[in-house]
């Protein structure tokens, strides 16, 4: 593969010096300001924070370096109509805000899968439910963008993919195990900033370099490579021109991105990932108060209109600009620009940074690339740990202390990123080398049966553990039939296309994700209703018909909540008497967050009156109006962005 040093003068290395100072200073003053010696402070910001900064986390979480690389990858291969995945989040925002968000409030969680163990009751799900979003981490997130990210550093600098790796996963490791969600936040707010204006910047170079919108639109058209005879023979036009539908965002039933499957499918997909994901909805339960929280994603609707502009159009411009490279269809030339034969769309926005931009300005774009890997990537980590201390661990150990859970947490992670190394080489080479297609095609077969239970657990009080619990299962082992038999036959390419059955790879998988959603809520509610009902007195402020009462709630499994606070009383008792620690010890347990101050213990009476303050959904009507409004806009804007390029 062909390396191309171009980041090696003073100012791209001192622009990127530079940023990485900054971010570890923005890291280290949340560390300082915040509380993360408890698990709420370290896991949830201790529900202080405002709209601006939950706005800028919820959008650097959603945008890794996996969308620049991915999206920009799949635009080139085939036009805009990948955009549309983006401004599908449109809706799916105002809904967290507006419909989700205030029911998990009331329910007073911290996790997803918590939720559902309060609104069914029982075990299994909870720890399914983790199990399986511990798995789509590893295996769209954290891989796509560690590969990703590898991908733009060993493009500008030359480095070996593995070693580009390790060094991106050491920094962004350092904050996230040390400071928890407030750190994060607060990083990733200024990651956003980073983000926006370097990614602006570049689409301004890209369009002057084009020749202005019109000259894009006729010159995309026309970008083929020059060498397209493989084995002797011509290689099927189909395979390398433009289709001519590229500038349509609602293409034909049969197409590449059906519509069906982009109004329906995506919006299964959009529903499980912006409605019952951890790593998004933590951010909004961090929320000061429901107008924070609902102004949070109205803010973080309108940066979402912007990636078609500076991720999906840039991605289009390179393949006009690099056809040779960005649309390469023979194989062993793939091979020799971008190292898979498979094809070379993944490099086009790294392309186009390491070709346009001046010094100086090369070295923030490659600090806006390692902002979104690492924006995402801590968000997952620190999510990802969440779900594991909260939901497994204290399953495996019964009476574990705070400390405890803190030093898992932070294991845990250490772990994820090692399993999410090993699996860099199958991303590499899935989806015909489209690495957006590999992340939306996992989630099509393991998410909508997640997005199947929430709806019906929150707008269905009629169904129960039995539903939820056979309806996870079968939709599981449908999802992983069609994924690993895929994964087995690869996806091939369009040069050399797979011999995978028609029945198993033919159905688009968005499509699938339809069959699939349709087949998990049948099995949910058949279940549910020849089994007996959840009495209502377990279900107060848990689903939204009885969102609204007032009545005092009894958990399904309140006996079991009742002796672990007995067995807690025991342990602080047993902990004011243990001796003063040492010097060092002090300064390790300040690093890691551990050294809390014992405050007085609170009254039963303040207990009641901290919880009730925590599960308040009420709003200042003044500001309930302007945010309400705001999402009015917002909807208003996603239906005029969808007619205007369908």
């Amino acid at each position: 593969m062909e390396s191309i040093i171009r980041i090696n003068n003073a100012a791209d290395i001192s622009v990127i010096v530079i940023y990485f100072l900054l971010v570890l200073a923005v890291g280290l003053w949340a560390m300082f300001s915040t509380n993360r010696g408890t698990v709420g402070g370290f896991f949830l910001a201790g529900r202080s924070m405002v709209w601006w900064p939950i706005g800028a986390s919820l959008f650097a979480s959603n945008i890794g370096s996996g969308h620049f690389v991915g999206i920009a990858g799949t635009a080139a291969a085939g036009g805009i109509a990948i955009g549309g995945f983006e401004w599908n989040a449109l809706i799916f925002v105002v809904i967290l805000g507006w419909i989700f968000v205030p029911i998990y409030v009331k329910a007073g969680v911290v996790t997803m899968p918590e939720y559902l163990k309060k609104r069914f009751g029982g075990k299994r799900i909870q720890v399914y439910l983790s199990v399986l979003s511990l798995i789509l981490y590893i295996f769209t997130k954290i891989s796509a963008d560690i590969f990703s990210g590898a991908v733009f550093i060993q493009l500008a600098i030359g480095l070996n993919l593995y070693v580009a790796i390790v060094i991106l996963l050491a920094i962004t490791a350092l904050y996230t195990i040390t400071g928890g969600l407030a750190a994060v936040i607060y990083t990733d707010t200024l990651q956003t900033f980073i983000m926006v204006v370097g990614s602006i910047i570049l689409t301004g170079f890209a369009f002057t370099e084009v020749g202005g919108y019109e000259a894009f639109m006729q010159k995309y058209m026309a970008a083929v490579p020059s060498n397209t005879t493989y084995g002797g023979t011509e290689v099927d036009p189909k395979c390398y021109t433009p289709r001519s539908d590229a500038f349509h965002i609602f293409r034909d039933a049969t197409g590449d991105l059906p519509w069906p499957g982009l109004v329906f499918g995506l919006s299964i997909i959009a529903m499980w990932y912006w409605c019952t994901d951890q790593v998004i909805v933590q951010r909004c339960l961090s929320g000061k108060n429901m107008s924070h929280v609902k102004a949070g994603c109205v803010l973080c609707g309108y940066l979402k209109l912007l990636p078609m502009f500076i991720i999906v159009m840039p991605g289009m411009i390179s393949r006009i600009l690099y056809p040779d490279v960005v649309a390469c269809v023979v194989p062993e030339i793939c091979q020799r620009h971008c190292g898979t034969a498979v094809g070379c769309t993944n490099i086009a926005y790294p392309k186009l940074v390491v070709e346009l931009m001046p010094n100086g300005l090369r070295g923030l774009m490659l600090s806006v690339m390692l902002a979104s890997l690492m924006s995402s990537l801590t968000s997952i980590f620190n999510s990802a740990s969440t779900l594991f201390t909260m939901d497994i661990y204290t399953k495996i150990r019964s009476r574990p202390s705070e400390k405890e859970l803190m030093l898992a947490g932070r294991a845990f992670m250490l772990l994820l990123i090692g399993i999410s190394i090993a699996w860099v080489p199958v991303v590499q080479s899935a989806q015909s080398g489209q690495l957006f297609d590999y992340i939306q095609s996992v989630t099509s077969y393991l998410g909508p049966p997640i997005a199947a239970v929430f709806l019906l657990g929150v707008f269905c009080k009629r169904v129960n553990e039995q539903g939820a619990f056979w309806g996870l299962i079968i939709g599981l082992l449908a999802g992983l039939g069609r994924m690993i038999s895929e994964f087995a036959y690869g996806t091939g390419s369009c040069v050399a296309p797979s011999n995978c059955p028609f029945i198993i790879c033919g159905i688009h998988y968005l499509y699938f994700a339809i069959i699939l959603f349709g087949v998990t809520a049948i099995v949910i509610l058949a279940v549910s209703f020849m089994t007996k009902p959840i009495p209502d007195v377990h279900l107060y402020r848990l689903c939204w018909s009885l969102r609204n009462s007032k009545e005092e709630r009894i958990d399904l499994d309140a006996d079991e909540e009742q002796d672990r606070a007995d067995e807690k009383d025991d342990e602080s008792v047993n902990e004011e008497n243990q001796e003063e620690p040492g010097c060092c010890r002090k300064a390790y347990n300040w690093f890691c967050g551990l050294d809390q101050q014992k405050g007085p213990k609170l009254s039963k009476e303040e207990e009641e009156a901290m919880k009730k303050k925590l599960m308040d959904t009420s709003e200042v009507p003044l500001w309930r109006n302007i945010v309400n409004i705001n999402g009015i806009i917002l909807l208003t804007v996603a239906v005029f962005c969808h007619a205007y390029f369908a």
